[in-house]
């Protein structure tokens, strides 16, 4: 009979590849997943360990196993929290039988065998501190996670970028590179498997192939997928890191055709004396020159941004800068987050921590600001054709949601249309409606596809 496991996986969609890739090497080893941790013979949680809730989540899923957890099952922690926390994760979490890090994860079937087989009841812990394998030793596992008709795909991890506020490189460690060729012929073993969506991922996706001795390397990767995979609709960009978006980079998001108009970079400030403490680019005319060159080299281009408020020494005149910097960009979508103090790096060390509630009450007052632009970029779009890919329907209120160019999965807005469509396709949809995320429409026919410059 096949052993079993229940794989929950936390974070971000880095972290889902992960684990993907686990349930694929166990799958292969001749396990079963399944859906209920009480079927299970080996419970794994793939932890996030980036800021205080998502540790407080990750410790409270673990416990709640550990406390459920029947005579014979093992309780195995994977991801970033282990490798963050080590031992100590053990000490919180009683019942736990074995920690695994990120820099090891493709060793899940073997160690999984090693706790099954240990004398003594102390937990076991596999946590080396070099990431030396990516792209070498990842076991042939397929280094994406799908979702309908979309895929995630890691091209690289870790991060060399020295953010005062990031737990990141203690985590994954230093930025490695998985081999292009070895990511184009993962892209197109996904197109042949239907994916229409390609999202390239990685904790800096313009710093790819910098350690390979690679120059625009991104660019680069990306021609060659399109290549070597036509049948891909949508190629997708997250996370580029500012001051690192090349001419070359954008001549190919202008040109290549299956690139998504979209980009998704991080700013987390617009005050040059706070950038300065967040250890970020702090050339702010840069941005405005860059986005400026994109928006005009791209037309319809979605620019995707976040910022973090109530950083350490952040002043009234600081964040005041930062909403009227908001407001003369005009983001096409932007994510807030208040500062998480993080006693473990740089920033938790700095003078002038900001409170909770004035953090929070920045934070809402940049939303709201955002809202407002949000809805006038949406509203724009009403009567114009968009193609919308469908990710869900509800035959009983005959409606459909999907996604527009616009739209990254899980972050950004929907299309709700007429109709009962079925998921995966593409459609043209005429817009009849906009909200301060999310726009409305119906499906037409035989009509081109209209991209409105923003």
């Amino acid at each position: 009979m096949k052993r079993s496991y229940y794989l929950l996986s936390l974070g971000c969609s880095k972290n889902t590849v992960d684990s993907d890739s686990m349930a694929q090497l166990l799958d292969a080893a001749g396990y079963r997943g399944v859906e209920h941790a009480r079927h299970a013979d080996v419970l794994i949680v793939n932890t996030c360990g980036f800021i205080g809730p998502a540790r407080d989540e990750s410790i409270r899923h673990l416990r709640a196993l550990a406390e459920g957890k029947r005579r014979g099952q093992l309780l195995i922690a994977a991801g970033c929290l282990a490798q963050l926390w080590g031992a100590k994760l053990a000490e919180a979490v009683p019942g736990l039988d074995g920690v695994i890090g990120t820099r090891r994860w493709m060793d899940i079937v073997t160690f999984i065998e090693r706790v099954r087989g240990r004398a003594r009841r102390e937990p076991l812990f596999h946590l080396p501190g070099e990431a030396t394998t990516v792209g070498n030793d990842e076991r042939g596992a397929l280094r994406a996670a799908r979702q309908g008709a979309s895929a995630y795909l890691k091209i690289a991890d870790g991060c060399r970028r020295p953010c005062a506020f990031c737990t990141i490189p203690t985590i994954k460690g230093t930025l490695k590179s998985r081999p292009p060729q070895l990511i184009v012929d993962e892209a197109r073993r996904l197109a042949q498997q239907g994916v229409r969506e390609l999202v390239l991922i990685a904790q800096d996706l313009t710093d790819y192939g910098s350690d390979l001795g690679m120059r625009d390397g991104l660019a680069h990767l990306i021609t060659d997928i399109t290549r070597a995979a036509p049948q891909l609709d949508w190629v997708r960009l997250m996370y580029a890191y500012p001051g690192a978006v090349t001419d070359r980079l954008i001549e190919v998001i202008a040109t290549n055709d299956k690139v998504v108009k979209y980009l998704d970079m991080p700013l987390q400030h617009a005050h040059p004396n706070t950038l300065r403490r967040m250890r970020r680019p702090s050339n702010v005319e840069w941005v405005y020159r860059t986005i400026g060159k994109m928006r005009e080299a791209i037309p319809g281009l979605a620019v995707r941004t976040t910022f973090i408020v109530g950083f350490p020494g952040e002043t009234d005149a600081e964040f005041d800068v930062l909403m009227r910097f908001v407001e003369e960009m005009q983001f096409d979508r932007v994510g807030v987050f208040t500062y998480s103090f993080e006693a473990d790096t740089p920033s938790g060390r700095l003078p002038d921590q900001v409170p909770a509630e004035v953090a929070e009450a920045r934070r809402d007052a940049l939303m709201r600001r955002q809202q407002q632009i949000s809805l006038a970029k949406n509203q724009r779009f009403v009567g114009a054709t968009l193609t919308a890919l469908i990710e869900g329907n509800d035959p009983g209120q005959a409606i459909s949601v999907g996604r527009t160019y616009r739209d990254a999965p899980e972050v950004d807005g929907l299309v709700i249309i007429e109709g009962t469509l079925p998921v995966g396709e593409m459609v043209p949809v005429r817009i009849t409606g906009a909200l301060e995320y999310d726009l409305t429409g119906t499906v037409i026919q035989e009509e081109p596809v209209v991209m409105l410059q923003p």
